[in-house]
This record gives C-alpha cells, structure tokens and sequence, in this order.
C-alpha cells in the first residue's frame, strides 16, 4: 500500500473525524485516499491559515487531536500562525504539509521550502520525512508529543515521493493517550494548609485552564469563601450573577476585580490555569502577589516563577489537583456554608446605538447556551467587560495570541465539535477582510454559524489605542464603508444590516438562526466611545520616557 495511506489508516483508529486544509499537488496523494475512507472528511477552506486555527479550535473542544494539511511552500507558510496560536493555547494539532520529491530537494522545485525549521520554534516537534518506511513511524512520534506532557503542535513534512511509496503492509501503532498529572500530595496539603490560615482570606485567579473543572473551581471557591477573578480568556466559566464572582481583571477588566487585587486584604493569592502574561495580569500589575502568598496550579511547570514568585506551585492537572484540594480542605474542617460575598457590579443601561448596548440586546435574544467566539478588535474589549455570562464555556476569546480572523474560524471548531450547541462569532469588518471568506466554506458544510460583524469601516482598536496614546490618528486607519450584509447575499447567504439599537429585534435574530446554514448579521456602527481597555494604553505608553 501507499506509504500515505498507513498514516490515514492509523488517524482512523484514534477516532480523527475531521481535516482541514486545502487540496493541493504536494497532499492530492493524502486527499485521494480520503476517498476510501469516510470515516475521516476533509473540510476544505478558502485559507489555510483559517484551516489551522478551525484545527485548534476543534481540538479544543473536542479534547482530541485537531488534523490540518496543506501544501507545501505558501501553503506551508500559511499554516505557521495558526500553528503560533495553538502552542500559546496547549492546543494538540498535528500540521501535515507536502513537501517536494526528495530527488528535487535544492533545484528550485515549485513550491520548493524546507518548512521544517520554520515550524519548529512554534511547535513541540518538526520533522521532514524522506523515508517511506519511516513515515508512519514519525507521524506516531509526532501526534504521541502532540498529546502528551503539555498538549501542543506538532509538524510533519510529507515529500511527495515519500507518500506515494509502496510500503509493506504495517502493524499499526496504539494510537497515544495523555496520561494524568498528579501532584505531590504534599505540596496539597501545604498549600491547603496556608489556605485554612490566611488572614483576610485570598483570592481565586482563574485562567482558561480550568476549562472542564469549573464545577470542582466553584466548590473549592464556595469551601473557601474566596471570591472568584477571572482572567479575560476565562470569561465565560462563572456565572455573572454568582455571589463569589468577582469579574475580569486585566485587560478590559473590572473595576470590582482591580479593588481585591490592588486594595484587597486577602493575603493567599490561589492561581489555576493561568500562565500569568500581560493580558491576565493588567500588564504584569505588581499588586497581584505584593505581601501574598501565592498558589499556583498547572499541568505546564513553565509557567512557575516566570514574572511573580510562587510560594507553592501545584504541578498537575487541574481537575485531579481540585479533587486532592478539596479532599485536603474537608480533612481540615472546611464545609460549604453558602456564598454571600457579591461584587455588586452593575450594567449601565440607555437606549445608546453603541457597542456596548449592540451586544447587550444581542445577548438578550440569542439563546442562553449560545457560544460566543470572539474575534480581535474593539469590540472584544466591550464583550470581556459587559456581556454576561449565563451558562457554562460561554465565550472564546483569545485574546492571548490575538490573530486577527482567529475568531471567525474558532466558530467552526465548536460548531463540528458541539453541534448540538448554537454558536455565534463576533467579529469586525477589519477581521472579516482578513478571513471572512470562510462564510462560504459554513455554508458548503450547512453549518449554522451566526456571523455578527461589527462594522465601523476602521481598524477601531488601532484608532482608539493610536489616538490615545499619540493624540492623532493616521487616515489609513479608516477605509471606505463596504456594506457585508450585501456581500453575503451575494454568496447566497442568509443575511441582515442593523443601523440602529431597535433593528435588533427577536424576530430578525429567530429568522438568521433558523436556518441550516450560516448567516451574516451586520452591525453598522461607528462607537467614538472610549472603549474599556482598562491600562492597555498606558503599558504601551510607558515606553520611550
């Protein structure tokens, strides 16, 4: 058999459901024996680098490996910030790309690249193969580190010749699961120890690594009686009108989370799942960890002691370190008594035509277990500081990496892995520009993604954070108005133009999700308002004085 078709054959047995790419002359060989194979369909994008963060993103929410290909060269190349995205995520995606035949290597071959070292910084494995018989073997070796330890990105080049070899027929290798992190157990007890002790309580700083565990993170918070601050990646996983739900602190955070942290008299700061960067931390706010004792929870060692020291790093899984915390807390005593503190926060509310209010009424006629994704602009600060979150892993914002398009193609990975649940991305015409083209591979796939773009014809988070920090802003920020919504229908899209707050209506919202495909909603509005960026302007700011 073709030496391509051991590497299906063994995708198969772990239960790969899905690859994204774009068919090309280096991979036809790997798309042509997908047609013997149904149980594996190819989704063919409009970009590869949409293909990759799809990728990402149904590894996230499906918890198993995402599969993307491409060709090689730009098709390569196109792949690398996807790539980029889901190692900052632990996101396990193994890229495939073509590759020239081995006898061409160095005599300028089309699409000739040597992508290998190009992926490596941004992935945990890279490799060309230019063996036939080893081509199994390395794509085993590639998605077996994909999974393990810390999950990531994995690379493997494919030589077109190196495909199309016969090869004999193979015993396939067990296909790898992650094994479980367990922490010391006496770590646990200490650190259940200072928490029992702390005076003036603590505080609960979540990243998105609690993902999954959010009930357990709510009985330890509820034990303790910590309120509960949220990362802006983590939003989404505690209920806003939760009384230990403390809010968002950094970037386009609350006013109630930068209270506990800078004022607070809590003395145990307990982080879980968070690496701690520029965005969770208002730019590495030293208040976090000042005269605290710090817990830190991670099945990623790495992130101990980079920027704050931590008095008790807990390396381990989330969900088993939360089940020991708890054990080791009940043995000390503690019991849930029912939670009482409340951050009060409260949502201004006028009949504005703003961001703000745009969301808020979205919000109120989209169903309550609607996912959110979330696309890079001015409009993702509006969404961390006022939208609420009514039910579990409500939004996806990833504002970590922040690739511009990213949001749009997340929509795809939670609409295959959880198509049982209604998802609508958020993005703006900035964003779309980049990456919208992909409402019509939604569309080839009948998948019913509600597209809401926020147009205000500029490049809104440039124009506010250029016009804050430098008093001006260049022309070039801002462009000819395009109308989307006629775009859309032009591609045979379901779609409708909102020019005002009481356009917004149950109605329209009911006829564009109640199709079987996608549909564009497009948001006309240009918001002058400030948007709540929290001390972003002033990091960048600080620089050059």
């Amino acid at each position: 058999m073709k030496a391509v078709k051991s590497v299906l054959d063994f995708l198969r047995t772990g239960g790969v459901e899905y690859i994204f790419g774009i068919p090309a002359g280096s991979v036809n060989a790997f798309f042509d024996e997908l047609y013997e194979m149904p149980e594996i369909k190819p989704i063919v994008t409009k970009h590869e680098g949409a293909a990759s963060y799809m990728a990402a993103s149904y590894a996230k929410y499906s918890k198993s490996l995402g599969v993307c290909i491409a060709s090689s060269g730009p098709g390569a190349t196109n792949l690398i910030t996807g790539a980029a995205n889901a190692m900052r995520e632990h996101l396990p995606v193994l890229f495939l790309t073509g590759a020239v035949p081995v006898n061409t290597e160095g005599l300028n071959a089309s699409q000739e690249l040597d992508a290998d070292p190009i992926f490596k910084p941004v992935t945990k494995y890279s490799v060309t193969v230019r063996d036939s018989s080893q081509l199994l073997e390395e794509v085993a070796k590639a998605v077996e580190i994909a999974l393990s330890g810390v999950p990531g990105p994995v690379h493997v080049a494919m030589p077109i010749d190196v495909q199309l070899e016969t090869v004999d027929e193979m015993v396939l290798p067990a296909f790898p699961k992650r094994e479980v992190y367990v922490p010391e157990a006496s770590i646990i007890q200490d650190a259940a120890r200072i928490m029992v002790e702390s005076k003036g309580g603590g505080y609960v700083f979540i990243g998105q690594g609690i993902r999954g565990s959010v009930e357990l993170l709510v009985e330890l918070a509820e034990l303790l009686e910590w309120p509960i601050v949220s990362t802006p990646q983590a939003k989404g996983f505690i209920p806003t009108d939760h009384p230990l739900n403390a809010g968002v602190f950094g970037f386009a955070g609350h006013e109630s989370a930068s209270e506990l942290i800078n004022d607070g008299a809590g003395s145990t700061l307990l982080v879980i799942g968070s690496s701690l960067g520029e965005t969770a931390t208002n730019n590495w706010n030293s208040n976090l960890a000042k005269e605290r004792k710090v817990i830190q929870i991670d099945f990623d060692e790495s992130v101990f002691n980079r920027k704050y020291e931590v008095n008790y790093p807990i390396h381990g899984d989330v969900n088993v370190s939360l089940e020991m915390l708890i054990g080791e807390l009940h043995r000390l005593g503690l019991e849930r008594t029912g939670s009482e503190w409340n951050s009060k926060k409260s949502t201004r509310v006028n009949e504005e035509y703003n961001t703000q209010n745009v969301l808020l009424k979205l919000q109120e006629y989209l169903p309550k277990t609607n996912r959110y994704t979330i696309d890079i602009g001015e409009f993702m600060s509006y969404v961390i500081h006022y939208m609420k979150v009514l039910d579990s892993d409500t939004f996806d914002i990833n504002v970590h990496f922040g690739a511009m398009g990213s949001g749009l193609s997340a929509a795809f990975g939670s609409a295959l892995a959880e198509s049982e649940r209604p998802v609508a991305c958020i993005t703006g015409d900035g964003c779309f520009f980049m990456h919208g083209m992909e409402v019509l591979t939604a569309k080839e796939y009948n998948l019913p993604i509600l597209f809401v773009v926020m147009n205000n014809a500029r490049l809104g988070m440039v124009y506010h954070g250029h016009s804050l920090q430098y008093k001006r802003s260049h022309p070039s920020f801002e462009q000819e108005p395009v109308n989307i919504s006629k775009m859309a229908e032009a591609f045979g899209i379901p779609s409708a133009r909102v020019e005002s707050l009481e356009d917004i209506n149950l109605e329209l919202l009911s006829s564009l999700q109640g199709n079987k495909g996608p549909a564009v909603l497009e948001i006309a509005l240009v918001d002058n308002n400030v948007p709540p960026m929290g001390d972003r302007v002033k990091f960048l700011s600080s620089f050059g004085k």
